[in-house]
């Protein structure tokens, strides 16, 4: 790709930017949330044209109107939101748009065999016949590199693809990728994690707002020069916080059960514990274990089958989402695009969505849209929320860091006793990563209780006062995060043991 230039209303996402890609590499895409990487590679796919510049392939000028002709060129794309019809099975997604049709039927029997041979090949296993709705998403990630192998695609495109696997998920598509250069093809892998990159990656391109900054060979170079040049600033890697006594109990969970509504089944089984004012209390495990419908049901957003959850004194287990906020709960939630924000409303619409009924924000039933612009304005300048065109911008054409900076600038800004944060750094870069353990150890020292959920063990670790493994629905360890060890905590999220509840 030489010379790319691509622009949206505002902003320039790609100016002038060269990617050199050779065959049999794994050449990973490195920048900040809004750096421009999904947009180059969405140019290198066919889904933007750009304004200027040229693509060759193999030496020879190429024209990508749409992603038929990428595909023609042996130019396959993992999207960072995968592309599937969950009620279809992944045998009918692999083949969807290249279908072999025999006397007006479909034929699947050779898809079949193919798509068998190359799961075998690559060490993809899937059942074919399952639905994409039943399949977990690492599962769902396979079919869709699958489907990249079906069309015979030489360049693979990866946009961010470990932002929603777990670790056992992440540790066997590094193998994958290995593979898959092994049998010679060559692979682009957006990405923002310094460790991945230094595990597969053989060379790095790093781009900053929108402009080519350098390209490096991985083995020689070291995280810390590759955040630098990707922030550009140093950037501090490990997680600093002041020793604080924890004040009151300011949340008190006692008993919490969640029944799933098909089955019957405990999906959160008797859950107890507390969190103290000046507290991070992290709740750690491998996805699908309990963790959203334990949020759903302290947040309200679904109700729990037994238990009480006491906030500050106050029984909140019977009551409304904007009662618990009023009580004084915030929530930074898991899916940004389900639960966080209204994508075709703008981003002053969106900083005001827990605010608006307020007397300050509306008149009598009428929205004070001079008082909720000039509020906006305000957030967007102390949380360094970026954006084209300010307040006016539609949330849906942010870059996932900066939508999650609003949606973390308007829980905080609240000033709740208890904000709970679940993957607040999921698909983030290390300088946003940074910013954000920043602003939760600086509510912390203001004396708020943080219960913050993630999958990422060293966030876990690093960021919380006390972690909990939660286990099937269960809570099957309380512990210090200094006295214990990746690989133990590896081993009670995976369920091998329990260790009782410290004091």
């Amino acid at each position: 790709m030489l010379g790319v230039t691509k622009k949206f209303p505002g902003i320039t996402a790609n100016d002038n930017i060269t990617l050199q890609l050779k065959k049999g590499e794994i050449h990973a895409l490195l920048g900040e949330n809004g750096a421009g990487k999904s947009t180059l590679m969405s140019v290198l796919f066919g889904l933007y044209q750009p304004e200027s510049g040229i693509i060759k392939k193999n030496g020879q000028i190429v024209k990508v109107n749409g992603p038929n002709d990428a595909t023609k060129l042996g130019i396959g794309m993992v999207h960072q939101h995968f592309k599937l019809v969950h009620n279809f099975t992944v045998l009918e997604n692999i083949v969807l748009g290249c279908e072999t049709i025999k006397n007006g039927f479909l034929s699947m029997g050779a898809a079949r065999k193919k798509v068998l041979d190359f799961s075998q090949e690559y060490g993809l296993e899937v059942d074919p016949q399952a639905l994409i709705s039943d399949i977990t998403v690492g599962m769902q990630q396979r079919t869709e590199i699958l489907k990249m192998l079906y069309r015979e695609n030489e360049i693979l495109i990866f946009d961010e693809p470990t932002a929603v696997l777990t670790p056992q998920e992440i540790t066997d598509l590094m193998v994958i990728m290995k593979n898959l250069t092994n049998q010679g093809k060559s692979i682009l892998f957006i990405t923002h994690k310094l460790n991945e990159i230094q595990a597969v990656a053989d060379r790095c391109t790093v781009l900053r707002k929108g402009k080519y900054i350098d390209t490096v060979v991985v083995a020689q170079t070291d995280k810390e020069k590759l955040s630098e040049m990707m922030v550009g600033r140093k950037v501090t890697l490990e997680v600093k916080k002041p020793l604080i006594e924890p004040g009151k109990v300011i949340v008190d969970v006692n008993g919490l059960t969640v029944k799933n509504r098909l089955s019957g089944k405990n999906i959160v089984n008797n859950v107890s514990f507390k969190v103290r004012e000046g507290e991070i209390v992290c709740i750690a495990g491998i996805d699908g274990n309990g963790q959203s419908e334990l949020v759903y049901a302290l947040t309200g957003l679904m109700k729990a089958d037994n238990g009480c959850i006491i906030l500050d004194g106050q029984d909140i287990s019977h009551t409304t989402v904007r009662a618990r906020g009023l009580a004084g709960m915030a929530h930074i939630p898991e899916d940004r695009h389900k639960h966080g924000l209204v994508l075709d409303y703008n981003l002053a619409y969106n900083l005001a969505l827990q605010r608006y009924y307020e007397p300050h924000f509306q008149n009598k039933g009428f929205l004070r849209y001079g008082e909720i612009y000039a509020y906006a304005d305000g957030l967007i300048e102390k949380y360094d929320i970026r954006s084209g065109q300010g307040t006016k911008t539609p949330v849906r054409s942010m870059s996932g860091g900066n939508q999650q900076k609003a949606i973390i600038a308007r829980e905080i800004d609240r000033a709740p006793k208890l904000l709970i944060a679940v993957q607040p750094t999921r698909g983030l870069d290390v300088g946003a990563i940074e910013y954000i353990h920043e602003r939760l150890i600086e509510e912390r020292s203001k004396g708020k209780g943080i219960l913050l959920l993630s999958l990422e063990l060293e966030e876990a670790l690093g960021i919380s006062d006390r972690t909990l493994v939660i286990f099937e629905g269960q809570i099957v360890a309380d512990v210090d995060p200094q006295d214990v060890t990746y690989q133990e905590l590896g081993l009670y999220m995976a369920g091998s043991g329990r260790k009782e509840a410290m004091a």
